[in-house]
């Protein structure tokens, strides 16, 4: 599971015939070390999205907040100067709208989102591509 922010706009591509959403979530926390000190720590978590029904791939942009669960994976490279990195991956079968990033460039208009419907894969209360017809602003959420 990961609640945080989206990096940047969701992003759907079709792979040997099946749809994928791609998207890159931001989990932020607030620590204090040794010294007492405040910190902030940001894990990036890459999340694929497998599914047909990718009605909520236009409400992933960059900012909105949302819930994921999935299948979590850490992934080990070796970067070009030869330095060992890791990345975690999600395999998401479930997603929910929680936010949305401030919007002050959208017309001066400062709404943020709240409570949206969970999309699962193959879910009894994902909607089919073609049901979400409204324009955004009038969107229940």
């Amino acid at each position: 599971m990961v609640i945080g922010h989206l990096g940047k706009d969701a992003v759907v591509n079709n792979v040997n015939g099946k749809t994928v959403i791609n998207f890159t979530v931001a989990h932020s926390e607030k620590f204090k070390d040794a010294q007492g000190n405040q910190k902030d720590k940001t894990t990036w978590v890459d999340c694929s999205y497998w599914t047909d029904r990718t009605a909520v791939a236009p409400y992933l942009k960059k900012g909105t907040q949302v819930y994921a669960e999935g299948t979590a994976d850490i992934r080990t490279y070796t970067t070009q100067d030869g330095r060992q990195g890791a990345t975690i991956t999600m395999r998401v079968f479930s997603v929910q709208l929680l936010g949305g990033a401030n919007r002050s460039g959208e017309g001066g208009n400062n709404e943020n989102y709240t409570a949206a419907p969970a999309y699962q894969s193959g879910g009894q209360n994902a909607p089919a591509g073609g049901e979400m017809t409204e324009p955004m602003d009038d969107l229940p959420f």
